[in-house]
């Protein structure tokens, strides 16, 4: 055919085919090039990390790993001993001991790397956490200021329980259990419980506390058995990394207020309360409160169909609305009158981090000296004597300034919260009398927005001494840049059951705060400063002398 075309037209032919096989070859090494940049100059497949969020250093030693976990020691035949069980056994650090943690530190970091980042928009939350009241370091932290120590002879092991009351003995949960705990070895409610030291429960910026926050939330449960003993119903869950949590289950909307004709001991517990007091711990910098997140729970699936408690899994019914209802089995409110029912089955509740047991952390229970009666008719001591603080300070352990100190900082919490059932305390028994009260039981916390009572507030109204850091974080979170409110509106708006508190009740926080100042400045007015505001700091105190005149101008 190009032989019958003119000598001209064969020419421009040619030429334009040439271009267009010049452009698909162009086309073709654009190509090329853009896939082989795209991959990267390294060609090697990416670094599985591994249960901890770390690349381990070659594949060998991430199956060493998973096969050295320990598990935590037994100090229960110590007798409380501050140095019996204190030494590192076999010279191996436990990977959830943050204080020899040179794989996990790199981790850790990043993750606090990255909180900073999130509170890089300056909310109100961020900024308290990033004042210099709030970055005051604790003591430092010895072997015998720990909980738990190492023993690199002993290793995780799951086994059956012979208690007739926990007997999830199905070999399909059990290796569900042993599979998870392969995939995650280190999980966060065990890095938790060996962060616990003399000072704290947890650290302001300890990761495991996020990742347990989201555990309590969203772990699959794996069993559930009532609580023995108590008033009112409470619920051990188990989920597959073995972690333990206590569910309390909602009683009461969150608008409820309790009747001013209830006595205290006569109110419901709050699945509400525990968790707001969780966060208002935090935000007071205590720290004593294990974390508590909210939880829709499906009682049928979570509870019923999976429970080993016979006792329990009897009270459950259909109500005639067609809801799935449970009540269990407890001294007062477990009863069909009082029955606990889904819509139609879920069922709101918190879910609050289980302490390491008693067999592995004896602890103390202690009856508050300033314990309500308990009584309709008669009173306490400390209401009927108001010089009741100075028979309190010659009785051990309160004749050591520090234990008055953490009962007062306890007060402060209860007082903000409404709770008038403080009767107990508990101490972790390894520490002896040096050291921090557990806030347990707040769950009658927040019942009426409407009435402040200031008998919570006895303690220090009549030993007229606090801590000089804690009133320093009182008068910040007074002031509006921090305002308790604020911030406490902030924290709980994490939280999966969110909005946990009602405004009512955040707004009673800084009418309560107020009050709270009121009686340390009235304590001021009557005595020394130095003899009202303790230095709990020591030389540490000197760092915050510029935001004290900050505070005290503010306020």
């Amino acid at each position: 055919m190009l032989r019958h075309l003119p000598s001209v037209l064969q020419r421009k032919f040619k030429v334009v085919l040439f271009f267009l096989l010049l452009l698909a070859l162009l086309i073709h090494m654009v190509l090329d090039l853009a896939f082989s940049s795209g991959r990267g100059s390294c060609g090697c497949s990416p670094k599985i990390a591994d249960p901890m969020g770390l690349l381990p250093a070659d594949p060998s030693a991430a199956v060493q790993n998973k096969l050295n976990l320990r598990i935590l020691q037994d100090f229960s035949g110590s007798n409380g001993s501050l140095e019996k069980g204190s030494r590192l056994l076999g010279g191996t650090p436990y990977p959830g001991d943050r204080s020899n943690m040179d794989h996990q530190g790199h981790s850790f970091k990043h993750q606090e790397a990255e909180e900073k980042i999130v509170w890089a928009d300056r909310s109100k939350l961020a900024a308290l956490f990033d004042h210099p009241l709030y970055k005051i370091p604790t003591p430092a932290v010895m072997a015998k200021d720990k909980l738990f120590v190492t023993n690199a002879k002993i290793k995780f092991q799951l086994k059956s329980s012979r208690s007739d009351e926990w007997v999830s003995g199905s070999m399909a949960v059990m290796a569900r259990l042993t599979e998870q705990m392969a995939k995650d070895p280190y999980p966060p409610w065990l890095r938790f419980n060996t962060g616990i030291n003399r000072y704290e429960l947890y650290g302001r910026h300890d990761p495991a506390r996020h990742a347990l926050l989201e555990d309590l939330a969203t772990q699959e449960i794996v069993s559930s058995v009532q609580k023995p003993g108590g008033t009112q119903l409470k619920i051990i869950m188990t989920f597959p990394n073995k972690g333990k949590a206590l569910f309390k289950p909602m009683k009461q909307t969150r608008d409820q207020e309790t009747p001013a004709d209830f006595f205290y001991f006569s109110d419901f517990e709050r699945h509400n309360a525990e968790i707001a007091a969780f966060h208002l711990d935090r935000i007071l910098d205590f720290r004593r409160i294990p974390p508590v997140s909210g939880r829709l729970v499906n009682i049928a699936k979570d509870i019923r169909d999976i429970t080993s408690d016979q006792k329990l899994f009897k009270t459950f019914f259909i109500s005639p609305a067609g809801n799935v209802c449970f009540y269990g089995v407890c001294s007062y409110y477990c009863s069909t009158e009082h029955a606990l029912c889904g819509k139609p089955d879920l069922l709101e509740g918190s879910m609050a981090a289980l302490l390491p047991g008693e067999k592995l952390a004896k602890r103390r229970s202690w009856r508050s000296p300033w314990r309500r009666s308990y009584s309709k008719t008669k009173k306490a001591e400390w209401e009927l004597n108001q010089n009741y603080c100075i028979q309190v300070r010659q009785t051990p352990p309160y004749d050591q300034t520090s234990r008055l100190l953490n009962l007062i900082d306890m007060t402060v919490l209860d007082f903000l919260m409404g709770n008038m059932d403080r009767h107990h305390y508990e101490t972790f028994e390894k520490f002896g009398n040096d050291t921090f009260l557990l806030h347990l039981d707040n769950g009658r916390g927040f019942g009426r927005h409407s009435h402040d009572e200031l008998s919570i507030l006895a303690p220090l109204q009549q030993c007229c001494i606090i801590k000089k850091s804690t009133f320093l974080r009182l008068q910040l979170l007074a002031t509006e840049p921090y305002r308790l409110s604020d911030v406490m509106r902030e924290s709980l708006a994490a939280d999966h059951l969110s909005p946990v508190l009602s405004e009512p009740h955040l707004r009673a926080l800084d009418r309560r705060l107020q009050k709270v100042l009121a009686v340390v400045k009235s304590c001021l007015t009557n005595g020394e400063e130095r003899v009202v505001l303790l230095d709990d700091q020591g030389g540490q105190q000197a760092a915050t002398s510029e935001q004290e005149k900050e505070t005290s101008s503010a306020a």
